[in-house]
């Protein structure tokens, strides 16, 4: 199987396919309405070929500013990126449904902040409407909410939103449109020795700090960082994922011919609950454990309270926490103890949690059914 093969319809029941601004809209802020048209074309090809296709599209802040007049592509400040999404998002969305209608497909609009993909309940509930948009041969068109997020609560790229939405849709695939070909060995704008590379077996640091942050185009909010740290979402759900140049014509369909692009192959997929435990990009507090306790989670343990240092932030019993040791977060979990409880029985052996709390207490701080090592 080639890399781009991992993305046809027979191997990928279920991709997600996302679109950056700088592909989709002009500098000056009109929809690349005959590139869009092609990319569409494709994807009824691939529906038509039995492959359900989720589409995450960035482009209204963007096409917003424009109407609006505002400065800095909208982005000069929260209120104005809110208030050009909210105009924008109309004119992307006709577009998109316009543009689907020509091939008799049903296009479905979804908008989405962090918390509707953070919270349990609200993301099986997105999981549940994904599923059935997607049973009825709908073709759903994502984007984050940029009306009502704010900086403490939002995606803040695209990138991780696809990667989110290909988890709570069970998505097989997700490929990644971009201004660039894919990960390079170094910045290629900076640095003309760079090389591309084809595939990245593993996230590993190495591979993480040939990342850069910055958005080529100006319009878009993401960067190579985002884009890596997508890969990593979008595999704790089971999903590979691609990053593949789009600005030339027809773009998913050169990637199926010439394979050019990044693939990121997933390792085997995870139970659900601790593929969302994974995918997560925010925790309510952290434990800090020593290397006994860190070595053990590893092996597959629970964490004891006797291997705790340290409790930070207010969470309740049923939250979820980072496990930290040396600094770095190595598991995440929903913890049996609210912060209060925790601090308290942190360092203490199992016999003495009783004394401690004055009723008989539960014998871990983090089960390993409810634990994914990250």
């Amino acid at each position: 199987m080639t890399r781009a093969d991992r993305f046809a319809p027979a191997a990928c029941p279920t991709l997600v396919v996302k679109i950056g601004s700088a592909l989709l809209v002009t500098p000056d802020g009109h929809v690349r309405r005959d590139w869009l048209a092609g990319v569409v074309a494709n994807l009824a090809e691939r529906h038509a070929a039995g492959q359900k296709i989720i589409v995450v599209s960035s482009g209204a802040i963007a096409l917003g500013a424009r109407r609006l007049g505002l400065p800095g592509g909208g982005r000069a400040s929260l209120e104005d990126a809110q208030a050009a999404a909210a105009t924008g998002q109309i004119a992307l969305s006709h577009c998109w449904a316009e543009l689907l209608g020509s091939h008799d497909l049903t296009a479905a609009q979804m908008l989405l902040t962090l918390d509707d993909l953070e919270d349990r309940r609200r993301y099986l509930n997105a999981s549940a409407t994904f599923g059935r948009l997607l049973a009825l041969g709908v073709v759903p068109v994502v984007n984050e909410n940029d009306t009502v997020a704010t900086e403490e609560i939002r995606f803040g790229d695209n990138d991780r939103l696809a990667a989110r939405v290909a988890q709570a849709a069970g998505a097989h695939g997700v490929i990644l449109l971009s201004d660039v070909d894919g990960l390079y060995t170094a910045n290629p704008q900076r640095d003309p020795s760079a090389t591309l590379i084809e595939e990245v077996p593993s996230l590993d640091a190495s591979v993480m700090a040939m990342a850069d942050t910055g958005s080529a185009s100006g319009m878009g909010s993401g960067g190579m960082v985002a884009k890596l740290l997508a890969a990593k979402i979008a595999h704790a759900g089971g999903a590979h994922l691609a990053i593949v140049g789009g600005k030339q014509d027809d773009p998913l369909g050169a990637f199926a011919r010439t394979h050019r692009g990044t693939v990121f192959p997933a390792p085997a997929r995870s139970g659900a609950r601790k593929g969302w435990l994974k995918g997560r990009l925010t925790a309510k507090g952290r434990i800090v454990v020593d290397a006994g306790a860190a070595k053990a989670l590893t092996g597959g343990a629970s964490l004891l309270p006797a291997g705790a240092t340290g409790v930070e932030g207010g969470f309740r019993r049923g939250d979820v926490i980072d496990i930290v040791a040396d600094g770095h977060a190595i598991a995440r979990g929903l913890s049996e103890y609210d912060a209060e409880e925790a601090a308290l029985i942190a360092g203490k052996r199992s016999g003495d949690l009783a004394a401690v709390l004055g009723h008989a207490p539960r014998a871990v701080l983090v089960h390993r059914d409810h634990m994914v090592l990250l």
